[in-house]
Protein backbone atom coordinates (compact mmCIF):
# COMPACT_ATOMS: atom_id res chain seq x y z
CA UNK A 1 0.00 0.00 0.00
CA UNK A 2 1.34 3.45 -0.94
CA UNK A 3 1.48 5.86 1.97
CA UNK A 4 -1.02 8.70 1.69
CA UNK A 5 1.48 11.42 2.58
CA UNK A 6 4.32 12.08 0.16
CA UNK A 7 7.27 14.38 0.78
CA UNK A 8 6.57 16.14 -2.50
CA UNK A 9 2.99 17.11 -1.56
CA UNK A 10 1.93 20.28 0.24
CA UNK A 11 0.27 19.64 3.60
CA UNK A 12 -2.06 22.28 5.04
CA UNK A 13 -2.46 22.17 8.83
CA UNK A 14 -5.46 24.34 9.69
CA UNK A 15 -5.00 25.43 13.29
CA UNK A 16 -1.26 24.78 13.26
CA UNK A 17 -0.63 27.02 16.28
CA UNK A 18 -3.24 25.51 18.59
CA UNK A 19 -2.63 22.59 20.93
CA UNK A 20 -3.49 19.84 18.43
CA UNK A 21 -2.15 21.53 15.30
CA UNK A 22 1.19 22.40 16.89
CA UNK A 23 1.68 18.81 18.00
CA UNK A 24 0.89 17.50 14.50
CA UNK A 25 3.29 20.05 13.02
CA UNK A 26 6.03 19.03 15.45
CA UNK A 27 5.76 15.35 14.58
CA UNK A 28 5.56 15.92 10.82
CA UNK A 29 8.71 18.08 11.01
CA UNK A 30 10.52 15.28 12.85
CA UNK A 31 9.57 12.93 10.00
CA UNK A 32 11.05 15.17 7.34
CA UNK A 33 7.97 17.05 6.11
CA UNK A 34 9.06 20.53 7.21
CA UNK A 35 9.41 21.92 3.66
CA UNK A 36 5.99 20.51 2.70
CA UNK A 37 4.00 22.21 5.47
CA UNK A 38 1.58 25.10 4.98
CA UNK A 39 0.84 26.65 8.37
CA UNK A 40 -0.69 30.13 7.98
CA UNK A 41 -1.48 32.08 11.13
CA UNK A 42 -4.82 33.79 11.77
CA UNK A 43 -3.29 37.08 10.63
CA UNK A 44 -2.39 35.44 7.31
CA UNK A 45 -5.67 33.60 6.69
CA UNK A 46 -9.06 34.28 8.27
CA UNK A 47 -10.73 30.85 8.22
CA UNK A 48 -14.13 32.45 8.93
CA UNK A 49 -14.08 34.22 5.55
CA UNK A 50 -15.12 31.83 2.78
CA UNK A 51 -13.82 33.97 -0.09
CA UNK A 52 -10.39 34.40 1.50
CA UNK A 53 -10.19 30.66 2.16
CA UNK A 54 -11.09 29.84 -1.46
CA UNK A 55 -8.49 32.28 -2.75
CA UNK A 56 -5.85 30.82 -0.44
CA UNK A 57 -6.54 27.28 -1.71
CA UNK A 58 -6.33 28.37 -5.34
CA UNK A 59 -3.03 30.12 -4.68
CA UNK A 60 -1.34 27.48 -2.50
CA UNK A 61 -2.79 24.21 -3.87
CA UNK A 62 -2.39 21.88 -0.86
CA UNK A 63 -2.89 18.18 -1.53
CA UNK A 64 -3.28 16.96 2.07
CA UNK A 65 -5.43 18.88 4.58
CA UNK A 66 -5.47 18.35 8.34
CA UNK A 67 -8.41 20.24 9.83
CA UNK A 68 -7.42 20.90 13.45
CA UNK A 69 -8.77 24.46 13.62
CA UNK A 70 -11.77 25.04 15.88
CA UNK A 71 -13.23 27.31 18.52
CA UNK A 72 -12.93 25.27 21.72
CA UNK A 73 -13.56 25.73 25.42
CA UNK A 74 -14.82 24.13 28.63
CA UNK A 75 -18.31 23.97 30.18
CA UNK A 76 -18.38 27.67 31.13
CA UNK A 77 -17.34 28.90 27.68
CA UNK A 78 -19.75 26.59 25.85
CA UNK A 79 -22.66 27.58 28.10
CA UNK A 80 -21.90 31.31 27.92
CA UNK A 81 -21.23 31.71 24.19
CA UNK A 82 -23.42 29.14 22.39
CA UNK A 83 -23.85 31.21 19.21
CA UNK A 84 -20.09 31.73 18.89
CA UNK A 85 -19.42 28.02 19.23
CA UNK A 86 -21.89 26.87 16.61
CA UNK A 87 -21.39 29.74 14.13
CA UNK A 88 -17.60 29.91 14.16
CA UNK A 89 -17.07 26.16 14.01
CA UNK A 90 -19.61 25.72 11.20
CA UNK A 91 -17.90 28.48 9.20
CA UNK A 92 -14.34 27.26 9.76
CA UNK A 93 -14.94 23.63 8.88
CA UNK A 94 -17.35 24.27 6.00
CA UNK A 95 -14.99 26.79 4.39
CA UNK A 96 -12.01 24.44 4.61
CA UNK A 97 -13.79 21.22 3.63
CA UNK A 98 -15.61 22.78 0.66
CA UNK A 99 -12.51 24.57 -0.61
CA UNK A 100 -10.50 21.34 -0.24
CA UNK A 101 -13.00 19.46 -2.36
CA UNK A 102 -13.33 22.18 -5.01
CA UNK A 103 -9.57 22.71 -5.35
CA UNK A 104 -8.65 19.06 -5.80
CA UNK A 105 -7.22 18.18 -2.39
CA UNK A 106 -6.34 14.48 -2.46
CA UNK A 107 -6.94 13.60 1.18
CA UNK A 108 -8.50 15.44 4.14
CA UNK A 109 -8.79 14.51 7.80
CA UNK A 110 -11.31 16.30 10.02
CA UNK A 111 -10.96 16.32 13.80
CA UNK A 112 -14.21 16.18 15.72
CA UNK A 113 -14.80 15.52 19.41
CA UNK A 114 -16.19 12.82 21.68
CA UNK A 115 -18.95 15.26 22.69
CA UNK A 116 -20.75 14.36 19.44
CA UNK A 117 -22.16 11.30 21.18
CA UNK A 118 -25.36 11.21 23.30
CA UNK A 119 -25.14 12.21 26.96
CA UNK A 120 -26.32 8.80 28.14
CA UNK A 121 -24.63 6.66 25.51
CA UNK A 122 -23.84 3.03 26.31
CA UNK A 123 -20.25 2.75 27.54
CA UNK A 124 -17.73 2.37 26.01
CA UNK A 125 -19.14 4.47 23.18
CA UNK A 126 -19.09 2.88 19.73
CA UNK A 127 -18.99 4.94 16.53
CA UNK A 128 -22.51 3.78 15.61
CA UNK A 129 -24.03 5.70 18.53
CA UNK A 130 -23.69 9.00 16.69
CA UNK A 131 -27.15 10.65 16.42
CA UNK A 132 -28.75 7.97 18.60
CA UNK A 133 -29.78 10.20 21.51
CA UNK A 134 -29.86 13.59 23.25
CA UNK A 135 -26.61 15.55 23.51
CA UNK A 136 -25.10 16.97 26.71
CA UNK A 137 -26.78 20.38 27.00
CA UNK A 138 -23.68 22.30 28.14
CA UNK A 139 -21.78 21.69 24.90
CA UNK A 140 -24.52 20.83 22.39
CA UNK A 141 -23.70 23.85 20.21
CA UNK A 142 -20.11 22.74 19.67
CA UNK A 143 -21.23 19.12 19.24
CA UNK A 144 -23.80 19.98 16.57
CA UNK A 145 -21.18 21.87 14.58
CA UNK A 146 -18.80 18.91 14.79
CA UNK A 147 -21.53 16.48 13.74
CA UNK A 148 -22.20 18.68 10.70
CA UNK A 149 -18.49 18.48 9.82
CA UNK A 150 -18.48 14.69 10.04
CA UNK A 151 -21.57 14.43 7.86
CA UNK A 152 -20.22 16.94 5.32
CA UNK A 153 -17.09 14.81 4.92
CA UNK A 154 -19.20 11.65 4.64
CA UNK A 155 -21.61 13.19 2.11
CA UNK A 156 -18.77 14.42 -0.13
CA UNK A 157 -17.30 10.91 -0.12
CA UNK A 158 -20.66 9.39 -1.06
CA UNK A 159 -21.65 11.91 -3.74
CA UNK A 160 -18.31 13.08 -5.12
CA UNK A 161 -15.80 10.39 -4.06
CA UNK A 162 -13.86 13.01 -2.08
CA UNK A 163 -11.38 11.27 0.22
CA UNK A 164 -12.29 12.83 3.57
CA UNK A 165 -12.08 10.97 6.88
CA UNK A 166 -12.85 12.03 10.46
CA UNK A 167 -11.40 11.24 13.88
CA UNK A 168 -13.22 11.68 17.20
CA UNK A 169 -10.64 12.25 19.95
CA UNK A 170 -11.36 11.93 23.64
CA UNK A 171 -10.48 14.71 26.13
CA UNK A 172 -7.01 16.09 25.45
CA UNK A 173 -4.21 17.67 27.45
CA UNK A 174 -0.58 18.55 26.89
CA UNK A 175 1.73 21.30 25.55
CA UNK A 176 0.13 24.52 24.25
CA UNK A 177 -3.15 23.91 26.07
CA UNK A 178 -5.41 26.84 26.94
CA UNK A 179 -5.04 27.91 30.60
CA UNK A 180 -7.62 30.69 30.52
CA UNK A 181 -9.39 30.97 33.93
CA UNK A 182 -12.85 30.48 32.40
CA UNK A 183 -12.44 29.01 28.91
CA UNK A 184 -10.07 26.08 29.56
CA UNK A 185 -10.84 22.36 29.57
CA UNK A 186 -10.74 20.28 32.74
CA UNK A 187 -7.08 19.18 32.85
CA UNK A 188 -5.73 22.65 32.07
CA UNK A 189 -8.20 24.22 34.52
CA UNK A 190 -7.13 21.88 37.32
CA UNK A 191 -3.40 22.29 36.61
CA UNK A 192 -3.84 26.06 36.72
CA UNK A 193 -5.79 25.92 40.00
CA UNK A 194 -3.24 23.71 41.73
CA UNK A 195 -0.21 25.67 40.52
CA UNK A 196 -1.79 28.91 41.74
CA UNK A 197 -2.71 27.32 45.07
CA UNK A 198 0.82 26.03 45.53
CA UNK A 199 2.39 29.37 44.60
CA UNK A 200 0.05 31.31 46.91
CA UNK A 201 0.39 28.72 49.68
CA UNK A 202 -3.40 28.36 49.89
CA UNK A 203 -4.97 25.98 52.39
CA UNK A 204 -7.73 24.86 50.01
CA UNK A 205 -9.04 25.08 46.47
CA UNK A 206 -12.57 24.72 45.07
CA UNK A 207 -13.29 22.60 42.00
CA UNK A 208 -16.46 22.49 39.91
CA UNK A 209 -19.03 19.72 40.30
CA UNK A 210 -19.09 16.59 42.44
CA UNK A 211 -15.86 15.12 41.09
CA UNK A 212 -17.59 11.76 40.62
CA UNK A 213 -18.00 11.84 36.84
CA UNK A 214 -15.68 9.68 34.77
CA UNK A 215 -13.56 10.96 31.91
CA UNK A 216 -10.95 9.60 29.52
CA UNK A 217 -7.82 11.70 28.92
CA UNK A 218 -5.24 11.45 26.14
CA UNK A 219 -2.00 13.33 25.60
CA UNK A 220 -2.15 15.52 22.50
CA UNK A 221 0.98 13.89 21.04
CA UNK A 222 -0.89 10.58 20.94
CA UNK A 223 -3.65 12.23 18.92
CA UNK A 224 -1.07 13.73 16.54
CA UNK A 225 0.39 10.27 15.98
CA UNK A 226 -3.12 8.92 15.35
CA UNK A 227 -3.80 11.61 12.74
CA UNK A 228 -0.66 10.77 10.78
CA UNK A 229 -1.22 7.03 11.21
CA UNK A 230 -4.75 7.26 9.80
CA UNK A 231 -3.69 9.44 6.87
CA UNK A 232 -1.17 6.75 5.97
CA UNK A 233 -3.13 3.60 6.83
CA UNK A 234 -6.91 4.13 6.94
CA UNK A 235 -8.78 4.09 3.63
CA UNK A 236 -12.55 3.53 4.16
CA UNK A 237 -12.98 2.01 0.68
CA UNK A 238 -10.32 -0.68 1.20
CA UNK A 239 -11.27 -4.22 2.15
CA UNK A 240 -9.47 -4.12 5.51
CA UNK A 241 -11.18 -0.87 6.57
CA UNK A 242 -13.26 -0.83 9.78
CA UNK A 243 -16.95 -1.61 9.29
CA UNK A 244 -20.00 -0.70 11.35
CA UNK A 245 -22.37 -3.27 12.84
CA UNK A 246 -24.25 -3.41 9.53
CA UNK A 247 -21.13 -4.20 7.53
CA UNK A 248 -20.79 -0.72 6.00
CA UNK A 249 -17.49 1.24 5.93
CA UNK A 250 -17.11 3.75 8.74
CA UNK A 251 -16.17 7.32 7.90
CA UNK A 252 -15.30 8.35 11.46
CA UNK A 253 -13.22 6.57 14.09
CA UNK A 254 -12.80 7.09 17.82
CA UNK A 255 -9.37 7.92 19.23
CA UNK A 256 -8.58 7.45 22.91
CA UNK A 257 -6.77 5.45 25.54
CA UNK A 258 -9.52 3.02 26.50
CA UNK A 259 -9.19 4.04 30.18
CA UNK A 260 -11.16 6.53 32.25
CA UNK A 261 -10.76 8.13 35.67
CA UNK A 262 -12.97 10.14 38.03
CA UNK A 263 -12.36 13.88 38.18
CA UNK A 264 -11.66 13.49 41.91
CA UNK A 265 -8.87 11.01 41.20
CA UNK A 266 -7.54 13.27 38.45
CA UNK A 267 -7.46 16.20 40.88
CA UNK A 268 -5.56 14.10 43.42
CA UNK A 269 -2.97 13.15 40.78
CA UNK A 270 -2.44 16.79 39.82
CA UNK A 271 -2.29 17.81 43.49
CA UNK A 272 0.44 15.23 44.06
CA UNK A 273 2.48 16.30 41.01
CA UNK A 274 2.23 19.99 41.94
CA UNK A 275 2.92 19.16 45.61
CA UNK A 276 -0.28 20.83 46.81
CA UNK A 277 -1.17 19.48 50.26
CA UNK A 278 -4.26 21.54 51.06
CA UNK A 279 -7.97 20.61 51.04
CA UNK A 280 -9.89 20.04 47.81
CA UNK A 281 -13.48 21.32 48.04
CA UNK A 282 -16.10 20.28 45.46
CA UNK A 283 -18.76 22.84 44.50
CA UNK A 284 -21.75 20.63 43.68
CA UNK A 285 -23.79 23.64 42.56
CA UNK A 286 -21.70 23.68 39.37
CA UNK A 287 -22.55 21.28 36.49
CA UNK A 288 -20.83 17.92 36.12
CA UNK A 289 -21.69 17.37 32.47
CA UNK A 290 -22.02 13.86 31.06
CA UNK A 291 -21.81 11.18 33.82
CA UNK A 292 -19.29 9.06 31.91
CA UNK A 293 -17.60 9.34 28.53
CA UNK A 294 -15.33 6.46 27.53
CA UNK A 295 -14.73 5.78 23.86
CA UNK A 296 -14.67 2.33 22.30
CA UNK A 297 -11.34 2.30 20.44
CA UNK A 298 -11.32 -1.28 19.16
CA UNK A 299 -11.49 -0.26 15.51
CA UNK A 300 -8.49 2.08 15.44
CA UNK A 301 -6.56 -0.38 17.62
CA UNK A 302 -7.30 -3.16 15.12
CA UNK A 303 -5.87 -0.96 12.36
CA UNK A 304 -2.61 -0.89 14.31
CA UNK A 305 -2.65 2.33 16.36
CA UNK A 306 -2.75 2.67 20.14
CA UNK A 307 -2.02 5.45 22.64
CA UNK A 308 1.45 5.25 24.17
CA UNK A 309 1.62 8.00 26.82
CA UNK A 310 0.49 6.99 30.32
CA UNK A 311 -1.63 9.57 32.18
CA UNK A 312 0.80 9.97 35.10
CA UNK A 313 3.72 10.39 32.71
CA UNK A 314 1.80 12.81 30.51
CA UNK A 315 0.61 14.98 33.39
CA UNK A 316 4.09 15.13 34.92
CA UNK A 317 5.66 16.20 31.62
CA UNK A 318 2.90 18.74 30.93
CA UNK A 319 3.22 20.38 34.35
CA UNK A 320 7.02 20.38 34.15
CA UNK A 321 6.94 22.09 30.73
CA UNK A 322 4.40 24.63 31.96
CA UNK A 323 6.59 25.55 34.92
CA UNK A 324 9.56 26.11 32.59
CA UNK A 325 7.57 28.11 30.01
CA UNK A 326 7.08 31.85 29.91
CA UNK A 327 3.29 31.46 30.03
CA UNK A 328 1.94 33.97 32.53
CA UNK A 329 -0.89 32.42 34.48
CA UNK A 330 -3.20 34.84 36.25
CA UNK A 331 -2.12 34.08 39.80
CA UNK A 332 -5.30 35.23 41.50
CA UNK A 333 -6.87 32.61 43.79
CA UNK A 334 -10.41 33.74 42.93
CA UNK A 335 -10.00 33.81 39.14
Amino acid sequence: MTKAIKLSEKIFIAGAYGMVGSSIKKILKKRGYEKSLLTPRRTDLNLLNSELVKEWFVKNQPKIVILAAAKVGGIYANSSYPANFILENLKIQTNIIESSWLSGVRRLIFLGSSCIYPKYATQPIKEELLLSGELESTNQWYAIAKIAGIKLCESLRIQHNFDAISLMPTNLYGPNDNYHPQNSHVVAALIRKFLIAKTQNLSSITCWGSGSVLREFMHVDDLAEAVIFCLENWFPDYRNAPLDIHGNPLNHLNVGTGKDISIKCLAKKIASITDFKGEIIWDKSKPDGTPRKLLDIQRINKLGWKAEIDLDEGLTKTISLLKKSDLKLNFSPDS
